[in-house]
C-alpha cells in the first residue's frame, strides 16, 4: 500500500519516476560505495530514494514539498538512516551540509528550475564528489555540447568550466507520472580540482561569459563592448570577429583571466 495520497503538483514541475528498469539503471551509475555522503535532491514519492536508502542504509534527502515529508518518513522506516531537510534547495548550503567530508548528488530536478539548481550546487562544487541528475534531455544536450552546436551556450561554458559532463542515456515521458511532454535524460557531473579549473577570478569569468551569449548572433568585439575591446580580446588569443558559439571552454577562461591580469576596466 502507497503511503503517497497527494497527486503530483503542477507548479512544483513534479513528475514522479515508475520505471523500474530506469530506477535500476540510475542506481547501478550510482554505484554508492560504503562510508560515502549521498544526498538527494527532490525524492518525491521515493522512487530512488527507497532503494538507494535500502541498499545504502544512509541517505539524506532535500524535499520542499511538506506533503511528501511524512509519507517519505514512513516510507523509509527499517530501511536506513533517513535524514530529510525540509527546505528549498536554492536555499541550501552544500558547501555547510558536506563539511568537511564531500557530498555525492543525486536528484529527478523540478524541470521548471533545473538551471537555476545547476548553478547554484556549482557555487559549492569543492563539496562535491560528483552528481547523477535527471533533467530535461534538451537541458543536457546543452549542458554537454561543443563549440559549433546550435545549443553551445552558456550553461555549457559555465558547467564544462568547472566540471566533466557526461550524458548517460535518454529516459521516455512514459517513465513517470504524469508523463512530461519532453525527453528525458540522466547525466553525470564530476567537479575538476580547483586547481585544474585554472579561473583566477570566477565572477568575472561568469560576466564575460554572460554579456557573449547575451546576443548569439553579434560578434565577440560586439557583444563584449561593455567589458573590453577588440585589442583585449585578440590579445588572448581569441579573434574579435568570432561568435560566441565559436569559442571553446578553455579560450574564455583565458580571455577572463587575461582581463583581470592586465587589469582591464570591467
Amino acid at each position: 500500500m502507497s503511503h503517497f495520497k497527494a497527486p503530483p503538483k503542477k507548479q512544483l514541475g513534479q513528475h514522479f519516476l515508475t520505471d523500474r528498469n530506469v530506477i535500476a539503471q540510475i542506481l547501478l551509475a550510482i554505484d554508492p560505495r560504503p562510508g560515502e555522503r549521498l544526498v538527494e535532491i527532490g525524492p518525491g514519492q521515493g522512487a530512488i530514494t527507497l532503494p538507494l536508502l535500502k541498499q545504502h542504509h544512509a541517505l539524506t534527502v532535500i524535499e520542499f514539498d511538506r506533503d511528501l515529508i511524512t509519507p517519505l518518513a514512513i516510507a523509509a522506516e527499517g530501511l536506513g538512516d533517513l535524514t530529510i531537510v525540509h527546505k528549498d534547495v536554492l536555499l541550501v548550503d552544500f558547501g555547510k551540509l558536506a563539511g568537511d567530508e564531500p557530498i555525492r548528488l543525486v536528484g529527478n530536478l523540478p524541470y521548471n528550475i533545473s538551471t537555476p539548481i545547476l548553478f547554484h550546487v556549482m557555487e559549492h562544487a569543492e563539496g562535491i564528489v560528483d552528481m547523477h541528475f535527471m533533467l530535461q534531455k534538451e537541458v543536457v544536450d546543452r549542458m554537454a555540447a561543443g563549440p559549433g552546436s546550435k545549443v553551445y551556450g552558456r550553461l555549457s561554458v559555465m558547467l564544462q568550466a568547472l566540471c566533466e559532463v557526461e550524458p548517460l542515456f535518454d529516459v521516455p515521458p512514459a517513465a513517470f507520472r504524469p508523463p512530461p511532454k519532453v525527453d528525458s535524460a540522466v547525466v553525470r557531473l564530476r567537479p575538476r580540482p580547483a586547481a585544474k579549473v585554472g579561473i583566477d577570478d570566477p565572477v568575472l569569468f561568469e560576466r564575460v561569459v554572460r554579456e557573449a551569449f547575451g546576443q548569439r548572433r553579434k560578434t565577440l568585439r560586439n557583444a563584449l563592448q561593455q567589458v573590453c575591446d577588440a585589442d583585449a580580446i585578440a590579445a588572448a588569443g581569441i579573434r574579435p570577429e568570432l561568435r560566441a558559439e565559436q569559442v571553446e571552454v578553455a579560450g574564455f577562461i583565458n580571455l577572463s583571466n587575461h582581463l583581470g591580469r592586465s587589469g582591464t576596466p570591467v
